[in-house]
């Protein structure tokens, strides 16, 4: 780490969200969130499609001019300070980002390059991910004779390469059976075992969040409806709620797993293509 990232002390929260908000037009997308992530925890943000979890997102990555309020991200402010939030995090979209003609070696090489690894370090970095995401004996395949968990574990490797203080993860599970589903779980707790990142992950998989997640935040309408741990939004429903009750409780409706034909396209591509 520089000493332009380690100038700015860590705060307790890793993420703190003030008010933000962002309009499209007439559309208010997020409407005055506020929000504060503890260092070191994992924490779900969940809603339907729609709610405003996506361009939450995309705000805190920098890859969105929120349209009023402020958050900071690792201590660095989202909108002044994008380049400082930009070296501290990484992203895994929910799209594929590995490239299929390239070996996962390779990928991670490339990703390498652009989060500035230092050329001495590179090798070490890209062996050190591979070995953690248990890919080592894959690595001179193509990615596209990976499985679906194969490649969801290559994109974390690819986020991890510069060792963040936060990973952002958008639906990391979508498209993958069960036995793949539980393996990328395992990879992120140990994630945060051996590099106390705090992780941010969008889901539509209560279970996930249920699983998964110290908190949670629902989101509606753009705005934050319900915020606490599984546990205690579970027991404000019932004594046999599931995450699922909560969701219907504080969203008026059942998870939607569909959305617009835009959003059935992009999750039935997304599904093909990791098999």
């Amino acid at each position: 780490m520089n000493d332009e990232q380690s100038a700015r002390p860590e705060s307790r929260d890793a993420v703190r969200a003030s008010d933000l908000t962002r309009r499209f037009g007439d559309t208010l997308a997020v409407d005055r969130l506020n929000l504060g992530i503890a260092a070191g925890s994992f924490f779900g943000l969940i809603g339907s499609n729609g709610a405003g979890k996506s361009t939450t997102l995309k705000m805190l990555t920098t890859l969105l001019r929120p349209s009023a309020g402020s958050a900071q991200v690792a201590g660095f402010d989202i909108v002044r300070e994008a380049r400082q939030v930009r070296r501290l995090i990484g992203y895994v979209p929910q799209l594929l980002s590995a490239d299929a003609t390239l070996t996962g070696r390779e990928n991670l090489r490339l990703f390498a390059k652009l989060y500035d690894v230092p050329r001495s370090e590179r090798d070490a970095r890209v062996d050190q991910a591979l070995a953690f995401m248990q890919l080592g004996d894959a690595a001179s395949r193509l990615v596209r004779t990976y499985s679906g968990g194969m490649i969801r574990r290559l994109e974390i490797a690819q986020a991890l390469l510069h060792h963040p203080r936060v990973v952002f993860l958008d639906e990391p599970t979508v498209g993958l059976d069960p036995r793949a589903r539980f393996a990328v779980w395992d990879t992120l707790r140990e994630l945060r075992a051996e590099f106390g990142s705090t992780v941010l992950l969008t889901t539509h998989d209560m279970e996930e969040a249920d699983v998964l997640c110290e908190h949670v935040a629902i989101m509606h309408l753009g705005r934050l409806v319900a915020l606490g741990a599984p546990s205690e939004l579970k027991a404000q429903i019932g004594p046999d709620a599931t995450m699922d009750d909560v969701f219907v409780q504080f969203t008026g409706g059942p998870v939607e797993r569909s959305g617009s034909y835009r959003d059935v396209a992009r999750m039935r591509r997304t599904a093909r293509r990791l098999g």
